[in-house]
């Protein structure tokens, strides 16, 4: 038991970015499913394969409005996050982590939703609209539209990069996946004209991918940058930087997890479940939009504050 704990630390990112959800229930359950597929050498990789079938089930049983498929879309849901969980925890445990893993990763979460949503569009395209005896027709897949393509897949976007931009400070280059449009871009160009025809679909979808949360987070590249050309008491200016960066981005972290998984699912899980389905993509829009949107808003405001101090403290010199 010690030794499946001392397993169970160890595959945590680390314990400011973990939610208490996660902690107790779903990383445990994804490490005993590490410790299991290791034994057979499976790829993390095929793990999270695995985990987008589960997730497309998932999305196919919640376009029932019956109580036992929309059961069977939970219960699929859950295992599908048991599996996003376990390839990530067998990655770190093992090495084998990968950026083709990290992007899929990713990608798998988007397939999940993208299933969901539209089970949720035909599911109520001929059902009446709540106080209205009208029916939604393509009403809900306007809503559906909004919270999935302009909210929820921005939302998560940038509660990674934020996640990893905490990481990179708390832990270094090793302990996080931050990545930049130039880095990608240098790949993507580096790569030989023919014969790389899946390679360069990967990075230029990725290098957009990075593009797009740089693009978003203005004053976090100013401090990026006035962080690799400030160089006075370079260790001690670097540890002083680092503590105070992380004392304000610690209280946002519960903000990138409430942006990721677990509270959205748990508001689709219970609105599918309610024959209230609607309620999720309107919750999207609403409350997970105004948690992003503060979220952002905070994250700028410290790296402003930030970029001041080393500013300050240049001028001091």
């Amino acid at each position: 038991m010690n030794n499946f704990k001392e397993l169970l630390q160890a595959s945590f990112k680390s314990n400011d970015t973990e939610e208490w959800l996660d902690v107790h229930f779903t990383r445990p359950i994804g490490l005993a499913f590490a410790l299991f597929w290791n034994k057979f050498d499976v790829h993390p990789n095929v793990i999270t394969i695995i985990s987008i079938f589960l997730g497309m089930g998932a999305g196919w049983m919640f376009h029932y409005p019956d109580l036992q498929s929309n059961l069977w879309g939970v219960i699929l849901l859950m295992f599908a996050n048991f599996c996003d969980s376990t390839d990530g925890q067998m990655a770190r445990l093992t090495g084998k982590k990968t950026l083709m893993g990290r992007m899929l990763d990713g990608f798998s979460g988007d397939v999940w939703f993208a299933c969901i949503y539209v089970a949720i569009c035909v599911r109520l395209m001929d059902e009446p609209m709540p106080f209205i005896d009208r029916a939604w027709g393509v009403w809900i897949w306007v809503l559906c539209s909004i919270a999935g393509f302009f909210c929820h897949s921005r939302q998560s976007s940038l509660a990674d990069y934020y996640r990893q931009i905490h990481l990179f400070f708390l832990k270094g280059k090793a302990g996080s996946e931050l990545d930049s449009y130039a880095c990608q871009k240098e790949k993507l160009e580096s790569l030989p004209a023919r014969g790389a025809f899946w390679e360069r679909i990967f990075y230029t979808n990725y290098a957009r991918y990075c593009k797009s949360q740089e693009a978003r987070t203005p004053a976090f590249q100013k401090l990026k940058e006035a962080l690799l050309t400030y160089k006075e008491g370079k260790q001690a200016a670097n540890d002083y930087i680092r503590e105070d960066f992380l004392a304000g981005s610690r209280p946002l972290m519960s903000y990138t997890n409430l942006l990721t998984f677990n509270l959205r699912a748990i508001v689709c899980y219970l609105s599918c479940l309610l024959n209230q389905p609607w309620i999720y993509p309107l919750f999207e829009i609403t409350v997970m939009q105004l948690m992003a949107i503060y979220m952002h808003r905070q994250h700028e405001q410290l790296c402003v504050s930030m970029l001041e101090k080393i500013e300050k403290k240049a001028e001091a010199l």
